[in-house]
């Protein structure tokens, strides 16, 4: 009986210790893992999600770049981190949603392995194209594309990255044929659309505002259900007539699977607030991202939605990373 006791005793005091401890949550700095590199969208927005992180908690949020594969390199980090709180991922449309629908093999279980913080965000893409090409509507571009299959062209960031997909689910909804030209970096099929060496492409709407306003580039659509800020004369996708067109770069923020929920809880609630105040609404809208402040439970909602989506999708077109 006096064993039992003392077992109790020892149990209610470490429950009481890991009780106080999540309560002066954080007592040291915490590491963010960004998992691509520095001056990239997803650095920026994480930058200020950690300066903000900081001021809110006390504690230095000391963004660590972890570039590589696609973004899981840096998503395998977290995964195998331990779960003390003291490691926080940012995760992608790309590393969660695109990358367990390839059929590759990953080095962690997007759903198993995590345990979801938030959302933080999402950039739509823009359809952009060169200004020379008769169509000034995605439906007069359709109506160009079936006159002259695998005729025209559009760029992505690389085979089966989620611009060459977010494309290859326009052209499969409208039953169109545009031949897929892959290049290293958006940037790069952005100065090719510019010459007329290229015809169009998805694009992220913060890099490309510039040339949009010039008329360098010309906006057809953008990608999310909602129009962007920067760019309220152009339609949605769904506005320009493509059902249930709903494609964004998502950002969201995962721990390592095992984390407290205290941890996770006060972690979301401060990203809640952070995600509201106005200079930062105003830094990401320069991005192209619309805050999206939630529980953590629309991650693996988010997750598992975008992963059957993109995986019907292979499975019809034969997309894959060769």
């Amino acid at each position: 009986m006096m064993r039992f006791a003392l077992a109790l005793a020892l149990v209610a005091t470490a429950t009481s210790a890991l009780a106080q401890s999540d309560a002066n949550y954080p007592d040291r700095p915490v590491r963010l893992i960004v998992p691509f590199p520095a001056g990239s969208a997803t650095d920026i927005v994480s930058r200020v999600m950690a300066q903000k992180f900081s001021t809110k908690l006390g504690q230095q949020f000391v963004v660590e770049n972890r570039a590589g594969a696609s973004g899981n390199l840096g998503a395998d980090v977290v995964a195998k981190a331990a779960p003390d709180g003291y490691t926080i991922g940012l995760i992608t449309a790309s590393t969660h949603g695109v990358a367990p629908a390839l059929g590759t093999k990953l080095p962690y279980d997007p759903i198993n392995d995590f345990k979801p913080v938030g959302m933080i965000g999402a950039a739509p893409y823009v359809l952009v194209l060169y200004p020379g090409i008769a169509a000034k509507s995605v439906s007069e571009l359709t109506a160009l594309a079936k006159t002259q299959p695998g005729k025209l062209t559009y760029g992505s960031a690389g085979l089966a990255s989620l611009a060459h997909l977010a494309a290859a689910l326009f052209t499969s909804d409208m039953g169109i044929d545009i031949t897929h030209v892959p290049y290293k970096s958006s940037a790069q099929s952005s100065i090719d659309i510019i010459a007329g060496r290229l015809d169009m492409q998805f694009a992220t709407v913060g890099p490309t505002l510039a040339n949009i306003r010039d008329g360098t580039l010309r906006a057809l659509a953008t990608t999310g259900k909602k129009r962007v800020s920067s760019l309220p004369e152009v339609p949605t996708m769904m506005e320009a007539g493509v059902k249930d067109y709903d494609v964004a770069l998502w950002l969201a923020y995962e721990m390592p699977a095992g984390t407290p929920d205290a941890i996770v809880g006060k972690l979301n609630r401060a990203m809640g607030e952070i995600l509201k105040e106005p200079d930062v609404i105003e830094t990401f809208a320069k991005q192209g991202f619309d805050p999206e402040p939630g529980p953590p439970d629309a991650v693996t909602t988010r997750i598992r939605s975008e992963t059957e989506l993109w995986r019907a999708l292979v499975a019809k077109t034969g997309i894959k990373v060769e």
